[in-house]
């Protein structure tokens, strides 16, 4: 709760800056002005809504509100930029003008109003796409040759999805189309890579139920990411997931067979798990063989670092979103040593995925969802 009423406060003043901008600085007219003013306020409650969803709320009957009130998060956020930016135009037309000994008050005044109407449009036009693209992750393929990867192993078809978030906006029917979905490429193993909800076991535990059908002859394995321990005890989620048919690895490893020859698949908790559920990557490697293949999943592609150092071939990772959308995807180098797709991380070959979900707004621009298959191939 004390969070809701933290960020009710904060978009509260967000939503004050942007009806100084959109309506005061423009000058809008009656009735528009008493629109816009509405629309601010309605969004405002729907997004608190869509903050305590699967928390605080039932999505039974929040997930629809809840839809849209995050969706005008990322509305908030292209108007926000927006509003720099014609901050930083007018402040330049201001100094034109005061070093020509002219008044820039008419102009400053026209091109606020274009410059906000051009904003709002696009601001609306852009997440509207980005709910579209974020509806239907897109299977995509990628193959990586691997030097220590056994030859009983060539070809070996890894299903990656990560970041799902099910729970406050999308629920039950987008996991059974992930299952569906990941089902279809007949993989070989199933990695779920963490952050698949966003809520708490008894309010959102029933959407993840459609994962119980995926299928995979070598198996689905899982680990936690960082969502998991937010609104509840993680350990309950992951307690969840093993009723599930998932083989929850945590810090620890299981051996995976094919053709007479064997890898390790190794699972450990998310960076910023808290105690008791730290991620202990030496435990889940002690008294393994060095000379066998180490198949690593971690939630945070920055866990590679630690990976490398310790011998891991392989490591798959989500979290990033691939910055979910743009232009944050240019901060996440700021925290993670890789924004999605194929990489190195010293003497670790590093995959990350985009994720197949949406956190926060159910929006996605210029960052498509992905349910990964990773062909492993001996080079």
């Amino acid at each position: 709760m004390t969070r809701l009423l933290v960020f009710g406060t904060f978009l509260a003043l967000v939503g004050l800056l942007l009806h100084l901008r959109y309506v005061r600085a423009t000058r809008l007219p009656r009735p528009f002005s008493i629109i816009v003013d509405t629309v601010l306020v309605v969004m405002w409650a729907l997004a608190l809504i869509g903050i305590g969803s699967g928390e605080l709320f039932d999505p039974a009957w929040a997930r629809g509100p809840a839809f849209v009130g995050l969706s005008w998060l990322a509305v908030v956020l292209y108007l926000v930029l927006g509003t720099a930016l014609i901050g930083l135009v007018t402040l330049g037309i201001r100094i034109v003008y005061r070093l020509r000994g002219k008044d820039s008050t008419d102009t400053r005044r026209r091109v606020t109003r274009v410059g906000s109407a051009v904003v709002a449009a696009a601001s609306v036009l852009a997440v509207g796409y980005g709910v579209v693209e974020a509806a239907t992750p897109r299977v995509t393929e990628t193959t990586i040759a691997l030097d220590r990867l056994p030859a009983e192993f060539d070809g070996l078809r890894v299903a990656l999805v990560s970041d799902i978030h099910a729970g406050p906006s999308r629920g039950r029917d987008f996991v059974q189309k992930i299952v569906d979905d990941v089902n279809a490429q007949s993989p070989d193993i199933v990695v779920l890579d963490g952050d698949l909800i966003d809520g708490t076991v008894e309010l959102v535990g029933s959407d993840l139920e459609p994962l119980q059908q995926l299928s995979a002859p070598l198996g689905v394995f899982g680990v936690s990411g960082n969502h998991e321990f937010y609104a509840d005890d993680g350990g309950k989620w992951l307690d969840l997931w093993s009723t599930l048919s998932v083989t929850v690895l945590r810090n620890e490893r299981a051996a995976v067979s094919r053709g007479g020859a064997e890898i390790d698949v190794v699972g450990i908790n998310d960076a910023t798990a808290p105690a008791p559920y730290e991620p202990d990557l030496a435990s889940a490697l002690d008294g393994r063989d060095p000379d066998r293949f180490a198949f690593l999943l971690a939630h945070q592609p920055l866990q590679a670092i630690e990976a490398s150092e310790m011998g891991v071939d392989l490591q798959v990772s989500g979290h990033t979103h691939a910055g979910q959308i743009w232009p944050l995807r240019y901060v996440v180098p700021l925290q993670q040593p890789s924004v999605e797709g194929l990489d190195r991380v010293g003497e670790t070959t590093l995959y990350t995925t985009r994720g197949a979900g949406a956190w926060g707004p159910p929006v996605r621009v210029a960052a498509p969802p992905e349910i990964a298959m990773l062909q492993l191939v001996s080079s």
